[in-house]
């Protein structure tokens, strides 16, 4: 029989979930989405909805895993409602492909690493020529795999724990060094107001929703990670603690990562950060942008641009370790197959079915121009459809059914009763309430709204905010 281990500690635990929620999202996508939606204003609406939306998600998550302490599809089978594992294959097939896409992208910030510390800024000038270059970009990606692969092959306690309790304090330090120094930059207090200061008036529709976004797939969310890691969690840990210090971890390294980047962007553009110029895409902001604000810095931008695209490895790495452990729980448990062989299996097909991701980037005309949506002026990418498809729809439409499925399958008096654990204060108390109204009402509703206006903005052109 595959022995499944544990969590040692609430420290490792926190440490693993909170890796598993900061990634890619947090370094690139928020200060990427804060730009584009007028800067403090977004942040203010980001930090509200991360609690008030994913909190009571993240706490059902953890709930159900550790209930079952099973695998996401194991998880339903053993609560008994066995026609609603669905939810759990679903997770498990979004898991699989966001990291198919995701692993390319983390070997790009491996390359950077290299091209950085050779003071190679013009990189950034040709990144479109950096990304055609499939063999050697498949090959960083292919070490990152395989790094992944290692850790999660050590098992709970000695691998994922262990690389979660080094890599998020380091990633943290790191930030927190990169923030001091980029505070020192002239015009980083353009930056700063731009990124602290909200201005109300820019809130709109399409800013709520792009924070909803935000909040939700920075959190690791609707994927089955967290109904995995919860399946670790010893029976006595207060889950409701636990999510609430996972979910400030995640915010603080997504504000510090703000703290980082709009000091340097007001260093880049003379102070004129509120133009809108800099509020690029995610990619274009990491790969392109900011390579330029190191060669600009001179002595010593070598040094901090190797160092900034480490730590965007070292949160790549934290997340890809949950998005891989996610399958393998699945296989551990439902076929009985020694960890470390299931790990190596299901690593290796992840990275065959990326390399469509690899190659649609101008090596292959096919996977370049995969698609083309309804009402869509371009094609979209094969790497750029797959996010659609994983993060962008299966994601909230996971969250939206298990806070469903929580509230009005399985019952909200058994989630209550699963949540006292280790938490004898739970019952009758204002978070109990708040929890059952927003498992209730508040999450499906929300999650629900966000998967339609997605899929028809995406998918038929159709946008109706």
């Amino acid at each position: 029989m595959a022995t499944r281990g544990g969590f040692s500690s609430r420290l490792g635990f926190i440490a693993a979930a909170a890796g598993s929620a900061v990634g890619l999202g947090n370094i690139w996508g928020f200060p990427a989405e804060v730009g584009a939606g007028g800067g403090g204003a977004f942040v203010f609406m980001y930090l509200i909805f991360c609690f008030v939306l994913c909190f009571p998600v993240m706490v059902t998550e953890i709930a159900i895993g550790r209930k079952t302490e099973k695998n996401p599809v194991g998880a339903f089978n053993a609560l008994g409602f066995k026609k609603w594992n669905f939810i759990g294959k679903l997770g498990i097939i979004s898991g699989f492909l966001i990291l198919s896409f995701y692993n390319v992208i983390a070997g790009w910030a491996f390359g950077y690493i290299f091209e950085m510390a050779m003071g190679n800024f013009g990189v950034a000038e040709n990144f479109s020529a950096f990304k055609l270059q499939v063999f050697k970009v498949g090959g960083y990606g292919l070490v990152f795999m395989i790094t992944t692969a290692y850790v999660v092959s050590k098992g709970i306690s000695g691998g994922i724990e262990k690389a979660s309790k080094i890599l998020m304090p380091t990633l943290i330090l790191m930030m927190i060094g990169l923030v001091i120094y980029s505070f020192t930059l002239e015009n980083s207090g353009a930056g700063l107001s731009f990124y602290l200061l909200p201005d109300l008036s820019e809130i709109n529709g399409t800013v709520v929703y792009n924070a909803l976004g935000q909040a939700f797939f920075s959190l690791s969310l609707g994927m089955g990670a967290l109904i995995t890691y919860g399946s670790y969690v010893r029976k006595d840990e207060n889950i409701v603690t636990a999510a609430a210090l996972i979910t400030i971890a995640d915010i603080t390294v997504a504000v510090l990562a703000g703290l980082l980047i709009f000091p340097l962007l007001g260093f880049i553009t003379q102070g004129n950060i509120g133009n809108g110029d800099m509020a690029t895409a995610g990619p274009d902001l990491i790969f392109v942008t900011l390579p330029q604000v190191f060669e600009q810095i001179g002595t010593g931008g070598a040094l901090v641009g190797a160092l900034f695209f480490l730590l965007l490895c070292f949160a790549a790495l934290t997340s890809t370790v949950s998005l891989l452990e996610v399958p393998v729980s699945y296989v551990v448990d439902e076929f009985n197959i020694r960890r470390k062989r299931a790990v190596w299996m299901v690593a290796g097909l992840i990275f065959l079915i990326g390399i469509p991701s690899l190659v649609g980037n101008g090596y292959s005309e096919f996977f370049t121009n995969f698609i083309t949506y309804i009402g869509a002026d371009q094609p979209t990418s094969f790497l750029g459809f797959i996010g659609s498809i994983a993060n962008d729809t299966m994601l909230p439409l996971g969250g939206f059914l298990v806070v469903f499925f929580a509230a009005y399958v399985w019952k909200k008096h058994n989630l209550d009763d699963e949540l006292a654990k280790g938490n004898p204060n739970y019952k009758g108390s204002f978070v109990q309430k708040y929890l059952n109204f927003a498992v209730s009402y508040v999450s499906p509703v929300i999650l629900g709204i966000i998967f339609i206006l997605t899929v028809l903005g995406t998918f038929f052109g159709i946008n109706l905010i």
